[in-house]
């Protein structure tokens, strides 16, 4: 469901009951699963794969490609010219806002990704990272498991 306006769809798949914010860009080869939330601003990629059941805040990035450039031996590149960096987001995980993933990376199952990290490297299950660029300090807990 898309519940606002200015999203930009082309390409992608969605899965049932997900829900996708206003100014969100999901582009081509995209796959989104099933009862996810979208937030606002939100970047998504060419090359990225979000399993069921995961949230993304507020003006979240995605980056496929380490090595961006705007050339290729003197002329403009061309869409065969760039390397995807596939990025894997497994099911129940979450991205706070403003977060930015690089690309190639996986954010385990369970993991948590606090507002504002630079995420340079894969996330374990359940693991919370924070900072630039993100570290793990503790691992998530389970639903209805105190917070350690």
């Amino acid at each position: 469901m898309i519940f606002h306006c200015f999203v930009n769809l082309y390409g992608c798949s969605i899965g049932d009951d997900t829900r996708i914010g206003s100014f969100v860009e999901v582009q081509k080869n995209v796959a989104i699963g099933a009862r996810c939330k979208i937030s606002s601003h939100t970047f998504l990629c060419e090359g990225v794969t979000i399993e069921d059941e995961v949230f993304i805040g507020h003006g979240v990035m995605f980056i496929n490609d380490s090595n961006p450039r705007a050339t290729c031996d003197g002329r403009l590149m061309a869409e065969s010219d760039w390397c995807i960096e596939p990025t894997r987001i497994c099911k129940g995980a979450s991205i706070g806002s403003g977060a930015v993933i690089l690309g190639g990376l996986t954010i385990g199952p369970g993991a948590l990704v606090a507002a504002g990290a630079v995420v340079t490297s894969d996330v374990a299950a359940r693991g919370v990272v924070k900072g630039i660029p993100a570290r793990q300090f503790r691992l998530r807990e389970q639903p209805g498991e105190p917070r350690q």
